[in-house]
């Protein structure tokens, strides 16, 4: 039977889509066929179920998602009784639930509706279902003996009116009383009770929410400034130097449209990050000049400037009536939203409590998951090197949004602070360093003349070479500063991997430094070694990579089951090529006698179960291969870019394997979520720093 989950509330207000898209988050790691059902949908779109689609590639039909409008359930409820519109919502229930694994159900939201008892409508139709039930008391602008009654009532309510109540989450608490709200209920309920604080950033409007309310004119600003939260709002009427001083992180500033001071000087100071605003709103449809505009456009780009006709104060009323909305125009808010439900909430435990049917495959979708939680668990800090690179600076939003791990940016720091500001990014806790200027040079480049003696290098040579990102955020890995570091969105293989070669070197049983690729298919992922770093290895370098990638595949969840390709399968065919190939497989094997290792094979048949039926029947790893493993550079990485363009395949990485400390590099056309993949493996590979993937596991238990 399909398992569900049915996430409600008690009361309108609860900030309740905090909690359905952290379940969403939790169920997709599970099985790759979730679906979405809402039973009663007020009239116009569903945002959230708009991000859902959007976020987690949903393919549901939009029309199986709703049950019924609210008028519809009015209507019939009146007419032929509650039972006719319960059994009709069940059956619209069931077509949704025999198509999908798993079923999110979005309970009713107790806003305008005239149900005059919506919470046990909700308990009846969970029962009805046979979901379970997550309850969400809201706890804004409450005491917190208030927030602790209300959540022990509503479990005593969903409890006795027969529901299986997985979880208790109290969200939107005030900040300063979550932590005497969580201890004092820990415990005192017979199910996990999570205490989610008020969180600003989700109920802050965009500008561009903002802009659509207020029916504004957008004169200058791009997308990315649009999507900024608006934090707080100034109202400019005071002269110019005393107007500055009142301008806060992330407020919209509100002034007449012929106060091109304020206009000029609010944008003058975003510029230099003193503070970095949301934008300015011009009220009295007053426009300035074609000059200031231009002006204002140059000293902060893609920062926006949108134009009401009302008067400030009928503005000022409107704009604080608004409230944030999750939606798929505001992904940045899903990833604060995301962030703060698995900081607050134990996933692993209420994971175990859902027990949702494992389908046994990895998709694409379950190893993102699996990578940013598995990241988040030991948390580590990665140095990022090119701290001035737009989409490095939106990836480690992401990072720090989400708790993934502690990020190091190198660069001018005022130059780094300015892009930020410009984005609209908001940096949280990132560290800034610039090498050039850092306290650390000295003594770096000290070090790195030490470990260069060798080659001539001088501490004056050294002190050079040491402001360089890569060498520096190199040097900061070594020494423990951090623990692992990525770069190449903006530079060469060469110069990201080339520091790691000279000062971090290879780790003990590793012979060379390779690379694997997680090729990320429609429904499972594939590791592909070495498609980036040796141009044509010999047998011995090839089972050293073979070894390598099974260890990395195995750290990442991936069940190693290892093809050593070759155009030619089995004992068929001969040459200098099949040789090598063969001889390294042999040596794969007596290294490590444990691991299910085939070779010479054919692409094929190491894949196509009925190929592999055919040329090698009976083998462990023909037909259902897992670690692929190239004879040369050419064969690699043509393969990974063919399997990339013509299947639509996800290819995370290339990533590292073999070096004492994780470096990775990344791809100079990666993609936000590309190095946001990157950094999580960086920051997992940095956990076990020790392990050496071509020791047995008898080996380690000798080491022991």
């Amino acid at each position: 039977m399909t398992r569900s989950v049915y996430v409600t509330g008690i009361d309108r207000g609860d900030g309740r889509q905090v909690v359905e898209l952290g379940m969403m988050e939790l169920l997709t790691r599970q099985v790759d066929r979730v679906g979405v059902f809402r039973p009663l949908v007020h009239d116009g779109p569903d945002r959230l179920f708009e991000l859902l689609r959007a976020r987690y590639r949903l393919s549901q039909d939009p029309a199986t998602v709703y049950g019924m409008d609210y008028h519809e359930a009015s209507a019939l409820q009146a007419e032929r009784g509650a039972d006719e519109l319960v059994s009709t919502l069940v059956d619209r229930f069931h077509l949704v639930a025999r198509d999908y694994d798993v079923v999110l159900v979005l309970g009713t939201d107790f806003a305008d509706t005239q149900f005059p008892d919506e919470l046990s409508l909700n308990a009846r139709l969970a029962n009805e279902f046979g979901a379970s039930v997550i309850p969400v008391v809201g706890g804004r602008d409450q005491s917190a003996e208030s927030v602790l009654a209300e959540t022990r009532n509503a479990f005593r309510a969903y409890d006795g009116l027969g529901c299986d109540v997985l979880a208790m989450i109290a969200n939107r608490v005030a900040r300063e009383d979550r932590d005497a709200i969580a201890e004092r209920i820990d415990g005192r309920l017979p199910v996990p009770v999570y205490v989610l604080p008020d969180e600003p950033a989700l109920s802050a409007p965009t500008v561009a929410q903002i802009a659509h309310a207020l029916g504004a004119k957008v004169l200058l600003g791009d997308d990315s400034g649009l999507a900024r939260d608006t934090l707080d709002f100034v109202f400019g009427g005071a002269m110019l130097p005393n107007f500055l001083p009142a301008l806060t992180p992330g407020c919209l500033v509100v002034t007449p449209g012929d106060r091109a001071d304020l206009v000029v000087g609010s944008l003058a100071a975003h510029s230099a990050g003193t503070p970095p605003i949301a934008g300015v709103l011009l009220t009295l449809n007053e426009r300035p000049t074609d000059e200031i505009l231009t002006l204002a456009a140059r000293l902060a780009p893609g920062t926006p400037v949108i134009s009401v006709p009302g008067n400030s104060f009928p503005t000022a009323a409107q704009l604080f009536s608004l409230e944030g909305k999750l939606n798929a125009a505001t992904p940045r808010k899903a990833e604060t939203a995301l962030g703060l439900f698995e900081r607050y909430v134990d996933t692993a435990g209420l994971n175990k409590r859902v027990s949702a049917p494992s389908t046994g495959r990895l998709t694409p979708m379950m190893f993102e998951h699996k990578l940013l939680e598995q990241a988040r668990s030991d948390k580590r800090r990665v140095v990022l090197p090119e701290g001035t690179e737009a989409r490095v600076l939106h990836a480690a939003e992401v990072l720090l949004r989400r708790g993934v791990c502690d990020i190091t940016l190198l660069g001018p720091v005022d130059q780094i602070r300015k892009k930020a500001a410009d984005l609209g990014i908001d940096l949280g806790d990132a560290q800034l360093i610039d090498p050039a200027t850092s306290e650390l040079r000295d003594a770096f480049a000290e070090q790195y003349a030490l470990l260069r003696a060798h080659k001539g290098v001088t501490v004056e040579l050294a002190y050079d070479v040491v402001a360089d990102v890569n060498y520096f955020g190199t040097l900061m890995v070594q020494e423990g500063l951090a623990d692992g570091m990525v770069s190449g969105s903006v530079h060469s293989t060469a110069a990201t991997i080339r520091p790691a070669f000279e000062i971090i070197k290879t780790k003990p049983g590793s012979s060379i430094v390779s690379s694997v690729f997680f090729m990320c298919l429609a429904d499972k992922v594939l590791v592909y070694g070495d498609c980036a770093v040796n141009p044509d290895p010999n047998a011995e370098q090839l089972a050293d990579i073979a070894v390598q990638a099974a260890g990395t595949a195995a750290r990442f969840g991936v069940e190693p089951r290892i093809a050593m390709l070759s155009y030619s399968t089995g004992t068929s065919g001969s040459g200098a090529d099949v040789d090598k190939v063969r001889e390294a497989t042999e040596l794969a094997r007596s290294r490590r006698p444990d691991l299910k290792i085939e070779g010479p094979i054919q692409y094929d048949a190491a894949v196509e179960p009925s190929v592999a039926a055919t040329k090698l029947p009976g083998s462990e790893v023909a037909g259902q291969a897992s670690v692929l493993i190239f004879p040369d550079l050419n064969t690699g990485n043509n393969t990974y870019k063919a399997v990339q363009r013509s299947a639509g395949a996800i290819a995370v990485g290339p990533v590292l394997q073999g070096l004492r400390k994780p470096v990775n590099d990344l791809s100079r056309g990666a993609l936000v979520q590309d190095i946001v993949n990157t950094v999580a493996i960086t920051a997992i590979q940095a956990q076990h720093p020790a392990e050496s993937p071509a020791a047995s596991p008898s080996e380690k238990a000798t080491a022991q």
